[in-house]
């Protein structure tokens, strides 16, 4: 199967801009909230590897866990989608992919945006890698989260990338009238796309928060909690 096919059959088709592969635009913003466990990661990472068979670069950055197990991560969603599509010659598709993708970690107390752009820098610099998506997963959304995105969107912008970012939200936390939790209500301007999984019973639903309304209100996406896929209205 090429890489065109799986890109064509991909859900994720309906999250995307009608005049781009992308979801997002340069120096945008997009979030997946819900509580831990229920799949944040697993999206993002099917949302990098849609990027990295468009030909797109992935740096996706763990504020929580090793490199090998985000890396396993992408190797366990990419098997599942290899099986579900029937993808011939997985393991050569792989091989592929994996140039598209840089996974740097930092501790949470040591993440901060000069850090970033420094070990960017030198990334780029030395061609070694330039990114068009970044996912930062473990962000704190904390009092001083405002100032870092702003600083993380002028970073975006300058490298010619959007980012995405996981939210751990809880159980009763407090929400406004769209739904948005209140440790992201004072940022939510800053996004253009903020994405919730909710679990139902025995189904995650995907829905959005912010941004592609009417796209989001035709096309009912869900997270399969076995394979943690995503799949279309059914």
């Amino acid at each position: 199967m090429l890489k065109n096919d799986l890109i064509f059959r991909n859900p994720l088709r309906v999250m995307q801009n009608d005049d781009s592969e992308d979801t997002l635009p340069e120096g945008g913003f997009g979030a997946v909230l819900a509580r831990a466990g229920v799949g944040k990661t697993a999206l993002l990472v099917q949302l990098a590897l849609n990027s990295m068979l468009s030909g797109k670069n992935v740096l996706h950055i763990s504020l929580n866990d090793p490199v090998n197990k985000v890396n396993l991560w992408y190797e366990e969603v990419f098997s599942h989608i290899a099986r579900q599509y029937a993808v011939k010659q997985a393991n050569e598709l792989w091989n592929t992919l994996l140039p598209r993708r840089f996974i740097m970690t930092f501790r949470v107390e040591g993440f901060s945006v000069p850090k970033l752009e420094e070990r960017l820098t030198d990334l780029t610099a030395q061609s070694i890698f330039t990114p068009h998506m970044i996912i930062i997963d473990g962000f704190p959304f904390n009092e001083s989260t405002r100032e870092q995105l702003s600083e993380l969107k002028i970073l975006a912008k300058k490298q010619g990338c959007h980012l995405w970012f996981t939210v751990r939200t809880h159980r009763d936390e407090a929400l406004d009238s769209s739904g948005i939790p209140r440790q992201l209500v004072e940022v939510a301007d800053l996004f253009e796309v903020i994405i919730q999984l909710q679990p139902d019973g025995k189904e995650i639903h995907i829905r959005t928060l912010k941004g592609r309304e009417a796209e989001a209100e035709e096309a009912i996406l869900f997270l399969d909690p076995s394979t943690m896929l995503i799949t279309g209205d059914r």
